[in-house]
């Protein structure tokens, strides 16, 4: 479903990304992982087409993401708070984000009951803006915008900090159950490797760019990714 070719990427004459090929399957949960600096959000900003790359190409399905329009409707993302448009209320912004992929009401209304757990009441019906909520409620609700079409593809950068247990242990169980009913491609980056050995079937760990590890999620996956990690 996404293939890469020859990526790379470069500021100030530095490499910070350098992948000679990787291929994302359809209903693949794919999990990335690494210390700062490895090179996650820079991959996911190079595959939404945010930043442009020094060489290679990225694909989705065989349709080049560089430059083109085709792909978007299809795949969901959250990255940051910089995805939301805090001057709305959550309300709001649920609509807008429904009206551009032409959902109507109650799909809206549907999709926002089932996030109801999620939500834990902290979310609709405060009469507050994006901007006056915490970090993880601004997360929840980036979260949820990014599933609410429902796309091929789905997105986070670190969905798992700065929520709290609840809303983490809540978060993991939907991303499963998403995935395997959607049949959709989740790319997931975190430092937490308990929590992204947990929803991921597929973890890739990058390290000053490259892919080091490449591994099939088992038993045995968070030990190996602890040994890797591990400082003596």
């Amino acid at each position: 479903m996404i293939t890469i070719t020859d990526l790379r990427k470069k500021y100030n004459g530095v490499t910070v990304l350098d992948i000679p090929q990787l291929t994302i399957a359809r209903g693949e949960t794919f999990g990335l992982v690494g210390n700062n600096g490895a090179g996650k959000t820079t991959l996911f900003r190079l595959i939404l087409d945010l930043i442009k790359a020094d060489s290679g190409s990225i694909s989705i399905d065989n349709i080049p993401i560089a430059g083109r329009d085709e792909w978007k409707g299809r795949v969901g993302a959250f990255l940051d708070e910089s995805f939301l448009i805090n001057f709305l209320r959550p309300e709001e912004y649920f609509d807008f984000i429904g009206k551009l992929y032409h959902l109507d009401k109650q799909e809206i209304e549907s999709f926002l009951s089932s996030m109801a757990p999620f939500f834990a009441d902290e979310i609709m019906g405060k009469n507050k803006l994006i901007r006056e909520f915490s970090k993880g409620n601004q997360k929840k609700i980036g979260i949820a915008a990014a599933m609410m079409p429902k796309p091929d593809i789905l997105i986070l950068d670190e969905p798992f900090t700065a929520l709290d247990p609840s809303s983490q242990i809540r978060l993991k169980k939907i991303l499963n159950e998403y995935s395997t009913e959607h049949g959709i491609a989740t790319l997931i980056s975190s430092h937490d490797l308990n929590h992204v050995t947990e929803v991921s079937s597929r973890i890739v760990v990058l390290s000053k760019g490259e892919v080091i590890r490449d591994l099939q999620t088992n038993e045995q996956t968070l030990a190996e990714l602890e040994q890797y990690f591990s400082v003596e």
